[in-house]
């Protein structure tokens, strides 16, 4: 066998990388498909005769070729795209065929070699003629062959790896796999990620003290190696030279921490200029390089050839820990990730200009963060920046340390920063620091906004994976939220639906709380808490305990404090006034929380009464007004009725009837004034917490629901006019539920609206999985079903819901859609809580608060 990048040597394998294009080359007959199927799996071969049998039915349709290799290179380049190894299966004799490989493979920065199958003519045609599926014109052959031979001569220009195989060595090839040089998702870590050095040698020590390494010197004293007791490994981020007082102390202290495997490091563009100048290659020196030449001018030869070596042999970039940390000088688009190729290696080492400059002469830099998103963490360097700011997951921590900032690490994965002050201003910057970071790519605010494309079709989830949302539902939910939800940097989350409990066959009942209990029994939840459901309107608070965490962490730089909306994301106040005026009485009474739960701000869910503070419309226009009607036009009939039985017309059975609907619209009207009563700003309004959803670096929505109950007790407790308490009752489902039972009818008979019943697993959990079931699945159970009081559903399904006829067909209604809807809605929910507290940018929060609203536009019955 030959490989054709050294064709002297006899290699006993072929060599291909795990992310790479694989182009069989070889006549008619050569046995490339039998090839293929020995090495590769099927699903990485994409064969044109399939591709001709797919678009025509029949693989030997000439006419199709053009189709099928549209169809072809389609294929080819979706998975190149998604990062797998691809076959294609052609005959690929011309130079113009294997160059539209090579073209495709460039385009996704993968290696494409070539595997040449060389048969002689003869067993070609002697397998063709023995093919009963295939009849080949003899001069086919004979033509291919001499195609092939010609364009042997220049493959090696073709591809940077190619073999070509002949006779018995076809049988003898052993395949073997390389992984990227930039893989090294084995190395979990943790890490210390340290930004731009350039030459700051002292500053750079006392980094590696306060992070906790032990230095290493050589009987001069000099550093040559540091290593950390914990086995931490630091991952130096290029620009390790010029510009400052020690380049060489730095290299030799780099050098001998990667050697002894206590370091990793990635070239930066200044490594690779003065690569280029020590292998007397023609560059412009400026920049800092100059000093670097002169150090490395006063060091021995060996210590010149060693750091040489050193520097020419990092690689661009390093994918780490299972592939959620990447980390490249002047940072990495997603679509880079993993790949090797010149255009790969020019965005790490410089980025992506615009192709403009500025007024100090310099390219504007692409804002390429703005753009990311990725599921890793990008950590680089390149442009210095005052203070180190997150940016949809990626981060930059070159401070500007050789113009008298600061040296900066990362410790991954606490995300935790670290830094040193530079002992003085070792070099003037072109462009002063404030303005270096107007420049960084990915520095601008606008990095956190929502895209359309972030929520069209699913949303990962923790809970429950992928949650499908459907297309025409986002534009909608995006227009709602523009025109009318709260300034966005406060929208961290919007409640789920709730499912209502299974309905039930009890005489009168359409929900009872006996099918509720059954329900949770029936998946494995041994106790339950049952909570009081206010009736009101759903409310979300997102309160700072003052306007510097309002702005640090929700860059809210105009004064506010917080917000307060609706389950759809309104401002439940029209006066911003207002709403500091609500949120300094939460806040006062919050104070304690925040001291316990270590935080700068809460999320509360709640319940804000009265329902007529919200609905003041929908009640006037629409409840009060059948109210009204009914008890005056009720009452008319019935009276007209009386004086038509008392002639004696047979009205009793439709006398009746209306006598019974005027009672029910009394019941009705009695129902919904239960829920009203005037407030005047503040005054009469009444907040009803239940759950305190998250808080900095932490989500609580899973945690025991008692917890979260005795939490709501101590708001209500600190201000007893403005909170409203939440009564409850825990159950245990293999025991007695008669009492839970008659605090619910007791509870719904005084006006309540009724309650909620949650899960409450053995382990202290939330919703979560159940317990395994008789077969060992673990399911996921609803987080809450709601049984609503009978007078209160009235106002749900209209006065005369209650009658028979009515109430059978009631029960009727399906729920399997609502129960789908309620725990897909809390999935992402619990999912715009975690990265919320993760600290994750402002558009991934978004992307699952938006699928919420969009899901609320399923076709589902809103009375469930």
């Amino acid at each position: 066998m030959t490989e054709l990048e050294s064709p002297d040597v006899k290699v006993p394998e072929l060599r291909i990388p795990e992310m790479a294009l694989v182009v069989l080359v070889g006549v008619s007959g050569s046995g490339k498909s039998y090839f293929a199927r020995r090495h590769f799996a099927p699903t990485q071969v994409v064969s044109s005769d399939h591709c001709r049998g797919v678009v025509s039915d029949d693989e030997n349709d000439q006419s199709a070729t053009a189709d099928a290799f549209d169809l072809l290179h389609y294929i080819v380049r979706k998975r190149l795209r998604r990062g797998l190894l691809t076959v294609v299966d052609a005959t690929n004799v011309q130079p113009r065929s294997r160059e539209q490989f090579v073209r495709i493979a460039k385009e996704h920065d993968v290696l494409a070699v070539a595997i040449v199958l060389d048969v002689p003519e003869s067993v070609a045609m002697e397998r063709n003629a023995a093919r009963t599926d295939r009849d080949l014109p003899g001069h086919v052959v004979p033509r291919q062959r001499r195609e092939l031979r010609r364009g042997l001569r220049g493959l090696h220009r073709e591809f940077k790896r190619a073999y070509v195989l002949r006779d018995e060595e076809i049988d003898r090839a052993v395949i073997t796999y390389e992984r990227p040089w930039s893989d090294r998702r084995h190395l979990t870590g943790p890490f210390d990620l340290i930004g731009d050095v350039h030459g700051c040698r002292a500053e750079l020590e006392d980094l590696l003290t306060e992070l906790g390494y032990a230095i290493e010197r050589d009987p001069l004293g000099r550093p040559v190696g540091a290593a950390h007791p914990g086995g931490r490994t630091a991952v130096f981020l290029g620009d390790l030279v010029d510009r400052g007082p020690d380049t060489p102390g730095v290299l030799r202290l780099v050098m001998g921490m990667v050697a002894a495997g206590a370091a990793l490091c990635v070239p930066g563009n200044h490594e690779n200029k003065l690569v280029r100048a020590l292998k007397g290659r023609r560059v412009t020196v400026g920049h800092g390089l100059a000093e670097s030449l002169e150090q490395l001018g006063n060091e021995p030869e060996e210590f010149r050839e060693a750091a040489l070596a050193f520097m020419d042999g990092l690689v661009s970039h390093l994918v780490l820990d299972a592939g959620r940390l990447v980390v490249a000088h002047a940072g990495l688009k997603e679509a880079y990730h993993g790949r090797a190729s010149g255009r790969v290696r020019s965005f790490a080492l410089y980025g992506e200009t615009t192709g403009e400059t500025d007024e100090y002469g310099l390219p504007v830099r692409y804002p390429w963060a703005n753009d990311y998103r990725g599921d890793a963490v990008v950590v680089y360097g390149h442009t210095p920046v005052p203070e180190p700011e997150w940016v949809n997951n990626t981060l930059c921590v070159d401070t500007g340390c050789v113009f008298g900032g600061r040296l900066t690490a990362l410790r991954y994965p606490e995300k935790s920063l670290v830094s040193v002050p530079a002992h003085e201003v070792w070099y003037e910057p072109v462009r002063p620091l404030a303005a270096e970071a107007a420049a960084a790519p990915g520095s601008h605010r606008e990095s956190g906004v929502l895209r359309v494309t972030d929520v069209r079709e699913a949303v990962e989830t923790r809970l429950m994976g992928r949650v499908n949302v459907r297309d025409e539902n986002v534009w909608p939910a995006l227009e709602v939220m523009s025109r009318f939800g709260v300034d966005p940097r406060w929208l961290v989350y919007l409640p789920p639906t709730m499912a209502p409990a299974p309905t039930s066959a009890l005489d009168g009942y359409l929900e009872h709380p006996a099918e509720a209990f059954a329900a949770y029994r029936r998946q494995g939840v041994a106790r339950v808490v049952c909570e009081e459901k206010h009736m009101g309107s759903r409310a979300v608070v997102v309160v700072a305990r003052d306007e510097r965490v309002a702005a640090d962490r929700f860059g809210a730089d105009d004064g506010t404090t917080g917000a307060v909306y609706t389950r759809t994301g309104r401002a439940f106040f029209p006066d911003p006034a207002t709403t500091e005026e609500f949120l300094a009485r939460v806040r006062a009474a919050a104070g304690g929380l925040f001291t316990d739960l270590e935080t700068g701000w809460l999320v509360l869910d709640c319940e804000l009464m009265p329902w007529s503070a919200k609905a003041v419309e929908l009640l006037r226009t629409q409840y009060a007004a059948t109210g009204a009607a009914a008890r005056a036009a009720l009452p008319m009939a019935a009276g007209v009725l009386d004086r038509a039985a008392a002639r004696g017309l047979g009205v009793a059975a439709l006398r009746d009837r209306v006598v019974r609907r005027s009672a029910n619209a009394e019941l009705f009207r009695d129902a919904y004034a239960r829920y009203c009563w005037p407030t005047e700003g503040l005054k009469g309004l009444r907040l009803a917490p239940f759950q305190v959803l998250a808080g900095e670096g932490r989500s609580y929505a899973e945690r025991d629901h008692l917890w979260h109950l005795e939490v709501a007790g101590r708001l209500a407790a600190a201000d007893e006019e403005l909170f409203a308490p939440t009564r409850s009752h825990v159950l245990d489902l293999n025991g007695d539920e008669s009492a839970a039972v008659a605090w619910w009818t007791e509870l719904t008979a005084a006006g309540g609206e009724g309650m909620v019943v949650k899960p409450l697993p053995p382990d202290g959990g939330g919703a979560g999985p159940a317990p395994a079931g008789p077969d060992g699945e673990r399911r996921l159970v609803q987080p809450g079903l709601k049984c609503r009081g009978r007078e209160y559903l009235r106002i749900i399904y209209g006065p005369d819901y209650t009658e028979p006829e009515h109430l059978e067909r009631l029960r009727q209604r399906s729920l399997g859609r609502k129960r789908s809807l309620a725990m897909r809605e809390y999935a992402l929910g619990l999912e715009a809580l975690d990265r919320l507290a993760a600290g994750e940018p402002l558009w991934r929060v978004h992307q699952a608060v938006f699928g919420v609203l969009a899901l609320e536009s399923e076709p589902v019955d809103p009375r469930l």
